[in-house]
């Protein structure tokens, strides 16, 4: 008889961290699961670590991967499951107790159409750098205040190891088909597309290590420039409203490459900023101007790009203070930050 939740685990080089994270999920107060945890092509001791495993505990199952990289371990282990549930693991993580109790039992009473995620701890033996407790702080925050689809064009707003979903749903939002890296960030884009509604958990669901190795210091496709491939194409599909003036706020490095892509899809857009020796200035054929050209459009849709908090903060308030008859800007309906 199949298990009700499985969890998909890739793993690669994780043997340092393995022992601990199966460990966790030994220890889960819900024990009606599975792990399918696809060897990634390892050369250190993790084969060993798992075979090891799997023979004392019959609901371990170890693949080896037909293909090298993240999305191919998940089309296989999702292939190979059977659960009514899904989730997904990192090889170098940990589970809390009650992890796995708490996202079934959540997400079998609100039903098919929903998602469950929770609040999420970074750890490391070395500490934990600004950066990444920043993004803790933010994704903890999306959970508290139930806010996770209308920030989704900022960062990845569900992190992967720490959301669950009924079978039929992750079918529904095409599983692990797409060959699109970050794997994990146009995954959630999906579950967007597809509506599916977030259950936010005020509970700790995952603990994240952070160390040298892990996939988002490491490769390319995890770079913060690789986002913008997803979040460009996503808003023109998915927000984006084509009889509204388009407006691109921010002339940096980022504000450039959204600029070249918006063009390459044949988007006619305004270009601002508030930096003096900018305006008026063409730059791609786009000539750039002040900000306050944005209160003189109809209904603009505005993406910013500018990355620093405190600017971001007033960019807010210049939107909500429109002098314009009628006219209320709303995040994520009006203006979508891309940083």
């Amino acid at each position: 008889m199949s298990a009700t939740v499985s969890i998909l685990m890739p793993v690669y080089n994780a043997g340092l961290f393995l022992e601990e994270c199966l460990n966790s999920i030994l220890s889960q107060a819900y024990t009606d699961w599975e792990l399918w945890a696809v060897d990634d092509f390892s050369t250190d001791s993790s084969s060993e670590i798992l075979a090891a495993y799997a023979q004392k505990d019959q609901r371990i199952h170890v693949l080896n991967n037909s293909a090298k990289g993240i999305i191919p371990a998940l089309r296989l282990a999702f292939a190979k499951s059977a659960g009514r549930l899904i989730t997904r693991m990192d090889a170098d993580d940990k589970m809390p107790p009650r992890k796995l109790e708490l996202m079934q039992k959540t997400l079998t009473a609100a039903g098919p159409g929903h998602l469950v995620t929770g609040l999420v701890e970074y750890f490391s033996r070395k500490g934990i750098q600004d950066g990444y407790r920043r993004y803790e702080t933010w994704l903890n925050q999306l959970v508290y205040e139930d806010r996770h689809y209308k920030e989704i064009y900022r960062e990845c707003v569900i992190p992967s190891p720490a959301w669950m979903v009924f079978r039929e749903d992750l079918v529904r939002c095409g599983a692990f088909e797409s060959n699109q890296y970050p794997e994990d960030y146009d995954l959630v884009f999906r579950f967007y597309e597809n509506k599916l509604q977030v259950v936010p958990l005020s509970e700790l669901l995952h603990y994240w290590r952070d160390h040298a190795g892990r996939s988002s210091r490491t490769m390319e496709v995890y770079a913060n420039q690789s986002y913008f491939a997803l979040k460009v194409p996503y808003f023109l599909k998915l927000d984006r409203e084509p009889g509204r003036p388009l407006v691109l706020w921010g002339a940096g490095r980022k504000g450039k490459q959204i600029a070249k892509m918006l063009q390459a899809a044949g988007e006619k857009f305004h270009w601002v900023c508030d930096t003096p020796t900018k305006i008026g200035r063409h730059i791609y054929g786009v000539e750039m101007q002040h900000f306050e050209v944005v209160n003189t459009l109809e209904r603009p849709q505005v993406i910013v790009v500018v990355s620093n908090p405190e600017e971001q903060e007033e960019i807010v308030r210049i939107l909500s203070r429109s002098q314009k008859a009628m006219l209320n800007y709303l995040e994520d309906l009006d203006y979508y930050f891309f940083v």
